[in-house]
C-alpha cells in the first residue's frame, strides 16, 4: 500500500521532462519552446509572444474543463504542445484523436470575438509528444490534416493541423535533432546542444523552492486523496465497498480543486465514472462545505 501510495506522483526531485510538470515548467523558457517546436515541426517558428502553461478552459458553465500543458502563439499560428504518457493506461483509454479535436475547439472559440470574421482564426498546431506509438504502425510521426475523400489532392484550407509524435522510435530515417530528442525523452541522456539545454532547464526546475513547493502541496493532496478512498475501500472488504472508496477519492480530490479530467488521469478511474460523481449533487456538495 505505501508503495503504491508513494509511486502514485513521483518524488520532485524524480521528475523528468517526460512529465506533465517537469516538461510545463521547462517550456516557460520562450527560446527553449521555440526551439523545440521547431525541432519537432521541422519549419520555422516565429517569436512567441504569448506562453503560457497548464492553461484552463471551460466554454459553458456545465461544459468540460481542460488543462493545456503548453499553449503559445508566433505572428501567424498558435502551439498546443502536450506530452502524454501512457503509464497504466490503454492507448484507446486516452482517446487522443477525440482529445486533439476538442482541444482545437477549445482554442478556436477561445481566440475568435463575437464580432471577428472566421478568416480571422489562425493556424492551430495541436502536437502530442508521446512516449509510447499512439497508432501502433511503427511511424516515427503521424500528421493529419483534412482532405477530401473524393479527391485527396484537395486539401480543406481549416490551416488546422494535428502532430502525433512517437518517441519509441528509433530508427535513423529522421533529421538527427529529432533522433536525439526522441533518445532524451526516452532516456534523460541530452546528445546535442538542443537536449542539453533541456536538461540544462530540468536542473534549474528542480532547484526552484517555490515551484517544489507547488508540486509537493498538489502530491500531498492528491496522496491523501487517494489513501482515504483505499483505506475505505479496503475497510468495507466487498465490491459496494470499493466503489464507495473510490467515490471518497473523487469527491477528496474534487473538494481539493483537482478537476475530473486530472483525476481519471491520475487515477485510473474512467472519465465517466468521475463525470457521475462530480454531477451528483447529492455526493459533491455535502462534502464540498
Amino acid at each position: 500500500m505505501k508503495d503504491e501510495i508513494r509511486n502514485y506522483l513521483k518524488p520532485y526531485d524524480e521528475l523528468t521532462y517526460s512529465d506533465d510538470f517537469m516538461f510545463g515548467k521547462t517550456m516557460e523558457d520562450r527560446a527553449l519552446c521555440r526551439d523545440v517546436l521547431q525541432c519537432l515541426l521541422q519549419s520555422p517558428v516565429g517569436e512567441l509572444d504569448e506562453l503560457t502553461t497548464q492553461k484552463q478552459y471551460r466554454h459553458t458553465k456545465d461544459g468540460k474543463f481542460i488543462r493545456l500543458d503548453v499553449c503559445t502563439r508566433d505572428n501567424t499560428s498558435i502551439y498546443d504542445a502536450e506530452m502524454q504518457n501512457l503509464g497504466r493506461k490503454s492507448v484507446e483509454y486516452l482517446e487522443l484523436p477525440k482529445r486533439s479535436r476538442f482541444y482545437q475547439s477549445a482554442i478556436d472559440m477561445d481566440v475568435l470575438d463575437g464580432g471577428d470574421s472566421y478568416g480571422s482564426l489562425p493556424s492551430v498546431r495541436i502536437i502530442f509528444i508521446c512516449t509510447f506509438d499512439p497508432f501502433g504502425l511503427g511511424l516515427p510521426m503521424y500528421t493529419f490534416r483534412e482532405r477530401c475523400d473524393e479527391d485527396m489532392s484537395l486539401v480543406l484550407e481549416s490551416q488546422a493541423l494535428k502532430h502525433f509524435f512517437n518517441c519509441t522510435y528509433m530508427g535513423d530515417d529522421v533529421p538527427e535533432e529529432i533522433q536525439k530528442l526522441y533518445e532524451y525523452i526516452r532516456s534523460g541522456k541530452a546528445g546535442d546542444p538542443l537536449t542539453q539545454r533541456i536538461d540544462d532547464a530540468v536542473s534549474k526546475v528542480r532547484l526552484n523552492v517555490e515551484w517544489r513547493s507547488a508540486y509537493m502541496k498538489e502530491r500531498v493532496i492528491l496522496m491523501d486523496a487517494r489513501r482515504d478512498g483505499r483505506e475505505e475501500g479496503m475497510k468495507e472488504g466487498i465490491k459496494e465497498g470499493i466503489k464507495e472508496g473510490r467515490y471518497r477519492l473523487i469527491i477528496s480530490m474534487l473538494k481539493n480543486g483537482v478537476d475530473a479530467d486530472n483525476i481519471s488521469r491520475m487515477c485510473d478511474i474512467p472519465l465517466e465514472e468521475v463525470k457521475t460523481v462530480e454531477a451528483d449533487e447529492t455526493l459533491v456538495k455535502p462534502a464540498l462545505h
